[in-house]
């Protein structure tokens, strides 16, 4: 048994999630878990390096170092709780914070200072996953269906794995074939914006808000329009296309709308976005395993099981697997495969020529 910790900062930007494995050959197991909130000075950093700005090298430099610092704070919390001492961590899989992903141009961009991070730790840290497989010609993402693959591979049922962070992606696995996924947008990032611009609040707890509200027909249409909804995979996105200003050019379209029919219409478009994609793919899917923050979003699960009545919609907590801690627990699987020298992407995923060895090494 050989112990990982994997670090995982998604675009939500809620949070940093830290899970602690055990890798005891291809099996992955979880043994524990930290949550540390996201202190809103750096939200708003990190948020403003999304986009240009001014001296945007040195507030990176500055923000990764606030990070690196919150991340090793938990990380000495977690390993305390669990009696544990650094010395036992063969390694941590960091994935750092995504601030640009321009596939198409060659780049993506996390920012996270491994070495940092090594030395606040003492434990050695990989970190840099994605740019391989970008260099291969590939999108860099998503990197987690390979991951899924591992979890949830089964010799008798297609299944699809949904995972809902500020955005979403799909991982299709059906018996005797290559495992395939892709971002299919939106998930969270466009409900959170606009509630909080709406009423302040961070998120919309259970979906109750957009559930109050009416879906509203044009404004769907006019959403789903958008190119990146009719083209499949690979493909990734971000914030570099989905953020308010995207939403209000859209808005702009149309006649005004009370905000809680917008809510409800931002939900359904998340939705009807996922479905639409996997019965582009996979025309009959026996499971859909749903991760990630949007799988405690009761209105949006039960959008997605009306949407699918042939399919059985469930949280992977139903495999045993807590939704919110299937990313960290990636990357500290993806650490695992860089020190084995295990290939980790998919070009059936990403769209690389080849299978690729992922991630840098910062020894401790």
């Amino acid at each position: 048994m050989t112990l990982y910790l994997g670090v995982m900062s998604g675009t939500s930007l809620d949070g940093i999630d830290i899970a602690l494995v055990a890798q005891e050959g291809t099996h992955t197991r979880l043994l524990g878990t930290h949550y540390l909130p996201m202190p809103a000075g750096l939200r708003i950093d990190l948020l403003s390096l999304c986009s240009p700005g001014p001296d945007e090298l040195v507030r990176a430099a500055l923000a990764e170092q606030q990070w690196v610092r919150l991340a090793a704070q938990g990380i000495g919390s977690l390993l305390e709780r669990q009696g544990i001492e650094p010395t036992r961590i063969r390694a941590i899989g960091s994935h750092g914070q995504t601030v640009r992903h321009h596939p198409a141009q060659g780049v993506t961009i996390q920012i996270g200072n491994p070495a940092l991070l090594a030395e606040c730790t003492g434990i050695s840290v990989v970190s840099d996953f994605r740019r391989r497989d970008l260099a291969a010609g590939g999108q860099g993402a998503p990197l987690v269906p390979a991951f899924h693959q591992t979890l949830f591979a089964d010799d008798n049922s297609r299944r699809a794995i949904l995972n809902i962070g500020g955005f979403s992606n799909l991982t299709l696995i059906e018996p005797g074939k290559p495992v395939y996924g892709f971002d299919c947008g939106p998930g969270n990032v466009l409900l959170d914006a606009w509630i909080q611009h709406q009423q302040g609040a961070e998120f919309d707890r259970d979906g109750a808000w957009a559930a109050s509200g009416k879906v509203q027909p044009a404004l769907l249409q006019t959403l789903l329009g958008d190119p990146f909804f009719l083209t499949h995979g690979p493909k990734s996105t971000g914030r570099e296309l989905f953020n308010m200003d995207w939403l209000s050019r859209q808005l702009a379209k149309l006649p005004a709308m009370a905000p809680v029919d917008i809510q409800a219409t931002l939900l359904e478009l998340t939705a009807a976005s996922t479905v639409n994609a996997l019965q582009a793919i996979q025309d009959k899917t026996d499971e859909l395993l749903v991760c990630g923050g949007g799988a405690h979003n009761l209105a949006l699960m039960g959008r997605l099981a009306a949407l699918l009545p042939a399919t059985r919609v469930a949280s992977t907590e139903a495999y045993g697997i807590p939704p919110d801690w299937i990313e960290a627990m990636a990357f500290a699987w993806l650490a695992h495969c860089c020190l084995e020298s295990i290939p980790a992407n998919r070009p059936s995923v990403t769209g690389a020529r080849g299978p690729r060895i992922l991630g840098a090494i910062y020894p401790a």
